[in-house]
């Protein structure tokens, strides 16, 4: 366990019915920019919550990613081997040799493909819910499924074995706060699925599928992928691309339609539908979770003396909400430019599905206003209950009429 020189305080608590920062962050950004904290797995760490500061600690070489199955470090005969590195966790030359091959699938040219398959899922999902009454639990009805069926169709994952791969996703979501035997069985878990599904791939025929391009591009005469690395990359999106997505959406909904103005405004303008995007990804951050770094050298930042081995905690849920780096962050305003949030982190490690995400939540978002232009909450949202299963908070339920 990292020991720090004094007693840490606890990372802020997320606040009753709301998806956003702590309140408790507009403080420490005034106050104490660097602090220490103790974080759900009884480790501590160094909080960094002023916009500035995040960007520069994700894009720091002296901060790593550590892997989730090595950290905190264990030491002894018992200690279990680690698991392949996430594309998170890679470093080095593995990580650009690999960002390399992968990158150039998530471009937004590339991915113009996706876009009629996204919207004629979003579309039948609305068919049935239409089909079916005037009103409807958006969760269950629309962000729920929506998410898994455009990884499946993007990634190439079966379907049918979301009962098998989603119990280990969920359960690396919650990493922060469980034992090291549940994550590295959920890992090992995880991993064995990936292999075992690139095997039964690797005597197919091709698709436009990742998972089928990737296998393409490792037999390429030359290629600097190997086959590990595409079992890390299914495994990656599995832990990037489904929970997040979920929440995120039912997130923006909610604050869309407790902002029924700009909804409206939103409806009758579509054109600025990219625009809006970027902000509710800045306003609802997309990952409320905690993020580690780990000092590789000493360094100081702010007056405090960060050592090698620490661990350094920057919180995108405070940052996306610095008035340093955002005027009044506390206003929702769809046609916020510029707009330089670190949703998805920067530097290096930027997320490497940024522009996935971004067409996934900006279809289904043009197709829920277009189909249903009475879209209304049926409840109260301070009503609402939420989803308390990992730290991406969202609406367990969005009761919505039309």
């Amino acid at each position: 366990m990292t020991t720090l020189p004094e007693a840490s305080m606890p990372v802020p608590a997320f606040d009753p019915a709301d998806a956003g920062p702590p309140c408790a962050y507009a403080r420490l950004r005034e106050e104490q920019p660097i602090v220490r904290a103790l974080m759900p797995n009884g480790e501590s760490g160094w909080l960094i919550s002023r916009h500035a500061d995040v960007r520069a600690a994700f894009a720091d070489p002296r901060l790593i990613r550590p892997l989730l199955s090595a950290w905190p470090p264990r030491e002894g005969a018992d200690a279990p081997p680690p698991c392949l590195p996430t594309f998170l966790e890679m470093t080095g030359e593995h990580h650009s040799r690999v960002r390399r091959s992968v990158l150039p699938l998530f471009g937004r040219r590339r991915l113009e493909f996706m876009a009629p398959r996204i919207r004629a899922m979003a579309e039948e999902l609305v068919d049935s819910m239409v089909a079916a009454g005037t009103g409807a639990d958006l969760v269950a009805a629309f962000t729920e499924p929506l998410p898994l069926r455009v990884l499946c169709g993007t990634v190439g994952l079966p379907y049918e074995d979301r009962d098998t791969y989603l119990p280990h996703t969920l359960t690396l979501l919650s990493a922060s706060g469980l034992d090291m035997e549940d994550i590295l069985a959920a890992l090992y878990a995880l991993q064995d699925y990936a292999s075992g599904l690139i095997a039964r791939r690797e005597g197919a025929g091709g698709g436009d599928d990742y998972i089928s391009l990737l296998l393409a591009e490792s037999r390429r005469a030359g290629s600097e992928l190997v086959r590990d690395d595409i079992v890390s990359f299914v495994v990656t999106m599995l832990m990037a691309g489904y929970k997040t997505n979920i929440q995120h959406l039912g997130n923006a909904l909610l604050t869309l339609l407790t902002h029924p103005d700009q909804m409206r405004r939103l409806r009758e303008r579509p054109d600025g539908m990219d625009t809006a995007v970027e902000e509710l990804l800045r306003y609802v951050p997309l990952m409320n979770a905690i993020n580690v770094l780990v000092a590789e050298e000493d360094f100081t930042l702010h007056g405090r003396h960060i050592r090698a081995g620490d661990a350094v905690v920057p919180v995108v849920a405070s940052a996306n909400h610095d008035p340093a780096a955002f005027d009044d962050p506390a206003r929702l305003d769809l046609t916020r430019s510029p707009n330089p949030h670190v949703a998805f982190g920067h530097g290096p490690h930027y997320c490497t599905g940024a522009h996935l995400t971004r067409l996934q939540l900006s279809v289904a978002l043009r197709v829920l206003l277009d189909r249903l232009p009475g879209l209304a909450l049926a409840e109260p949202a301070d009503s609402l209950p939420w989803d308390e299963t990992t730290p991406l908070r969202a609406p367990a339920r969005l009761p919505v009429r039309w």
